[in-house]
């Protein structure tokens, strides 16, 4: 069976959707909504690290694997989410080649990084797990977020970075980053999606952005961006209970 790091390695699409709400039912609904991953969102979500595994286990459940972007690139807050079984880790806020290199080193055992080696954690099997800590290094998905003006100013060169497979762009931040915020069609914004996009498909590398809005996706995928996340649990819950009230009072 194909996993989701051979899929997004071999350059083929995948959507998935943000879940902010750390509630493991609301993870379970998207888990059978049809999409191909699940991003837990420690940076801005509601649940924090304690409602993690049961989200892990609601998309396991169903075939779905998960994602977390944590709070920050320090070494303990990576090595812990994928000691409780996240498939790899989105970075947020990453300005330079050198960050990324720092943070990407957190994702892999020695000697590749600097991974505290434990074996009999849940990501391991509780000591069960048969696998090298090659192997290991070569299952997680590595993701950096490409959201503000150094980032983006250095994007070549992150996108060439050692161990980094997709490049992310934040939307919200990046406009706002360039002065323009939440306008997603200036023309100077576009430009630097294509700069993104760009700089990925020289290295190899996926690019992929957060879509609000689903009716944006087509257009996107358009521009080249194909590991893209639309919407998150809280969104989807919101539109859905305000369109029951138009509804029901119109």
């Amino acid at each position: 069976m194909t996993t989701l790091t051979e899929r997004v390695r071999s350059g083929a699409p995948t959507l998935g959707t943000f879940l902010n709400l750390g509630s493991t039912l609301a993870a379970e609904v998207c888990a059978l909504s049809g999409f191909d991953w699940l991003l837990v969102d420690l940076e801005h979500g509601a649940g924090g690290e304690d409602a993690l595994v049961t989200q892990i286990l609601a998309g396991a459940a169903h075939g779905v694997p998960v994602i977390v972007r944590t709070e920050s690139a320090e070494r303990i807050r990576v090595g812990h989410v994928l000691d409780l079984g996240a498939l790899g880790v989105m970075f947020p806020r990453l300005d330079t080649p050198e960050e990324v290199a720092s943070a990407v080193g957190h994702l892999f055992y020695p000697p590749r990084g600097d991974r505290g080696v434990a074996g009999y954690n849940r990501a391991r099997q509780f000591g069960s797990d048969k696998r090298s800590s090659r192997e290991v290094d070569e299952s997680i998905l590595s993701i950096v977020q490409i959201e503000t003006l150094p980032a983006l100013e250095d994007v070549e060169t992150i996108a060439a970075s050692a161990g980094v497979d997709v490049l992310f762009v934040g939307p919200s931040d990046l406009s706002t980053a360039m002065g323009i915020p939440g306008q997603f069609d200036a023309p100077e914004f576009l430009t630097a999606l294509d700069r993104v996009v760009e700089a990925c498909r020289r290295e190899k590398k996926m690019p992929g952005i957060f879509i609000g809005d689903p009716d944006r996706v087509p257009s996107l995928i358009q521009r080249g961006f194909h590991f893209n996340a639309v919407g998150s649990d809280s969104t989807f819950l919101s539109s859905a209970a305000k369109a029951a009230v138009a509804r029901s009072t119109s």
